[in-house]
């Protein structure tokens, strides 16, 4: 009983100085009368755990308030400039490395081409061996580097921060690179799924953020979801969930490297779109704008922009089956806002109208009535989503009892 005693006691702790210092990231600057009136706690408890946070220089006292009439209170808001985040994305093709501060701020970026290797020690060491010098390119003595975030194209088991499964490199066993990374460099690291990462970072940093659910449609080399469930990104019991890139829209279509046929993602992936543009014209299709030599997706989409025929009609199919699929989630879970990221959306006008006569003949009328369609606004895609694990780490408390007891 007594160790159980411990634990909620300092299950507590971390969780009122979540709430405090979540206060003052979202709602700074703000008074700590304020804080205790919102939180609930007492203005000695907020009291106590603002001063350690103070010690710490997670936050920082500001000009004070207007008097109300009384002694003036003064202002607190979130340290940001004085700590740094170690980003990383194992991408199907990429690995990124990048610094941001607390405010997601780009510090420092780098891109590297994912080396042919034969097996999962040779790209750990790749990984740590670019990684170090990295970190020693860009070491910093005026801010604090205080975590690792990661995110990977596959599945990762959000319990036991293992990656299971990897699209591009066959694993023989989970891959523990968390573990790897906290052992190498001693700082808390956060792993998890990139697309459910990326809607994690919408949440707190985009279009979503005035939302308690919403859908994120990511559409890149591949195609996936992630859905935010009352603030929280929902990942299932088995920890992943959202792999609509792989529900079959054409049973006679082409072979998925999942195994399947006619999955989503061979429809309206980067490269889906530009093969079926390659095919369209080969087979005779005429366009001003687009040829043999220059049909990616960005020429595609500036094509439709111009109402090219030919890109027009395919971005016009591309965006049918999208809101095939996409009804289905709206029936299923009903989100506030649907969320479009991917090159895809440089064509917004063909592609959303497609979309959205597609949601409207085969989704709940009231549901598509009442659910915006929007184009994400993030910057630095890749590694937003790595940054938002380590806010959340902060937010809920966990990364910040960690660098309170330093």
């Amino acid at each position: 009983m007594r160790i159980n005693q411990i634990v909620n006691v300092d299950l507590v702790k971390q969780m009122n100085s979540a709430v405090v210092y979540k206060l003052i990231d979202q709602q700074a600057p703000i008074s700590r009368i304020r804080i205790s009136e919102l939180s609930q706690l007492a203005p000695a408890s907020v009291t106590k755990i603002t001063r350690a946070l103070l010690a710490r220089g997670l936050i920082k006292e500001v000009d004070q308030q207007e008097s109300t009439g009384g002694r003036r209170a003064t202002s607190i808001v979130a340290e940001q400039k004085a700590f740094r985040t170690l980003l990383i994305h194992l991408g199907r093709e990429e690995i990124v490395f990048a610094m941001m501060d607390l405010s997601a701020k780009l510090l420092t970026y780098q891109h590297f081409n994912l080396p042919d290797v034969q097996n999962l020690p040779q790209l750990e060491d790749f990984l740590l061996v670019q990684l170090d010098k990295f970190m020693a390119d860009n070491a910093n003595k005026s801010s604090e580097l205080i975590a690792i975030g990661i995110t990977v194209t596959g599945f990762v088991n959000g319990k036991n921060n293992l990656i299971e499964n990897l699209p591009y490199f066959e694993l023989a066993e989970p891959w523990d690179l968390v573990q790897r990374l906290e052992q190498r460099f001693n700082l808390p690291s956060y792993i998890g799924q990139d697309v459910r990462s990326l809607a994690l970072a919408e949440h707190y940093f985009g279009v979503t953020k005035d939302c308690y659910d919403s859908l994120l449609l990511r559409i890149h080399r591949g195609v996936g979801a992630g859905i935010v469930i009352n603030h929280e990104v929902f990942q299932g019991y088995r920890n992943n969930v959202g792999e609509i890139g792989h529900i079959q829209v054409d049973p006679l279509g082409k072979r998925c490297l999942c195994g399947n046929v006619g999955c989503l993602e061979t429809v309206v992936s980067n490269d889906a779109i530009e093969n079926k543009m390659q095919q369209m014209l080969e087979d005779g299709y005429q366009s001003k704008w687009l040829s043999l030599e220059s049909h990616d997706i960005e020429a595609i989409c500036k094509a439709s922009n111009k109402h090219d025929a030919v890109a027009t009609e395919l971005i016009e199919h591309v965006g049918v089956q999208i809101g095939r699929v996409l009804a289905m989630s709206v029936n299923m879970f009903n989100p506030e806002k649907i969320v479009i990221s991917g090159e895809i959306t440089q064509a917004k006008n063909t592609l959303f109208a497609a979309i959205h006569k597609t949601l409207e003949s085969h989704a709940l009328p009231s549901f598509v009535k009442n659910t915006p369609l929007v184009v994400s606004e993030l910057h630095h895609e890749d590694v937003i989503g790595a940054f938002a694990l380590v806010k959340r780490a902060l937010l809920d408390g966990s990364l910040l009892q960690h660098l309170l007891i330093e």
